[in-house]
């Protein structure tokens, strides 16, 4: 950005200061009881969005759109005080999220019509993740869970994490976080409509009970359980060399249990 004349930090300034001034103007304006959103800013989609609407992106007004279009856009947080180098983990991991569910959004509405029966195939595959997720929940049982599923694609590997709570009720929902529910199914009903690799772990925490990990992999359209031993390999195998790991202690490796509705018509 400093390329640019019309931004006020030169050459000699640092990432920094730069970030020390942005902590500055936020405080500023907390102090001032208002509210503010906060958005990564991608030099690099910035020049791009100034080419596609016609403005000179050096320019303060082309820099204030932008980071309106930004913050209109959801992939903003809204700032609550927190230090700056804090905030800026935060702001990154919300601009992945973002991206990973457009990506995935993108990727059921190309999807498109089943060969034998005309159903929408980014459609019911959206259907049959949120049922799983449901049947996820209700077999997990009591306690804090944590799931990931992880969807490679011929693009970039599309991960979503979700965390949820389940109390003793059984007619009480799940609580969820925000929207991660939402970019939870996408990314699993991306990898339903795919039909091709892809994985789904869920760990529950319980009190006064060992942690317990579950899985499944997604093969040909389809979320399958994993036995127990597979669990076990995969959670104490390293990723990068392979090698064996240690088991966590209080930890039981458990098989997944049928999720997955019917499979899919091509």
């Amino acid at each position: 950005m400093r390329d640019y004349s019309s931004f006020t930090f030169d050459h000699h300034d640092h990432y920094t200061d730069y970030l020390r001034h942005v902590d500055g103007l936020l405080r500023s304006l907390a102090a001032q009881g208002l509210h503010t959103t906060v958005a990564l800013f991608d030099p690099e989609a910035y020049a791009e969005f100034c080419a596609e609407s016609g403005l000179d992106p050096d320019t303060a007004e082309a820099r204030t759109r932008f980071t309106a279009e930004l913050a209109g856009s959801g992939a903003g947080l809204p700032y609550a005080g927190q230090p700056i180098d804090e905030l800026v983990p935060l702001l990154v991991d919300e601009a992945v999220r973002q991206a990973t569910w457009e990506y995935a959004t993108m990727l059921l509405a190309e999807a498109g019509t089943c060969a034998d029966c005309g159903e929408d195939i980014g459609h019911a595959s959206f259907e049959r993740a949120a049922a799983a997720l449901r049947r996820l929940m209700e077999g997990a049982g009591p306690g804090r869970h944590h799931l990931v599923c992880s969807v490679p694609t011929r693009a970039e590997q599309l991960v979503a994490v979700l965390h949820a709570e389940t109390g003793t009720d059984p007619e009480a929902a799940p609580r969820i976080d925000g929207r991660a529910g939402l970019d939870f199914v996408t990314v699993l009903a991306a990898g339903l409509a795919l039909g091709g690799a892809g994985g789904l772990v869920l760990r529950t925490t319980s009190d006064n009970e060992r942690d317990r990990v579950h899985g499944w992999r997604l093969d040909r359209g389809r979320l399958t359980v994993l036995t127990a031993a597979a669990v076990f390999n995969a959670y104490c195998t390293d990723v990068d060399t392979g090698e064996p790991v240690a088991p966590e202690p209080g930890v039981e490796y458990c098989p997944g249990y049928e999720v997955d509705g019917p499979g899919p018509h091509r």
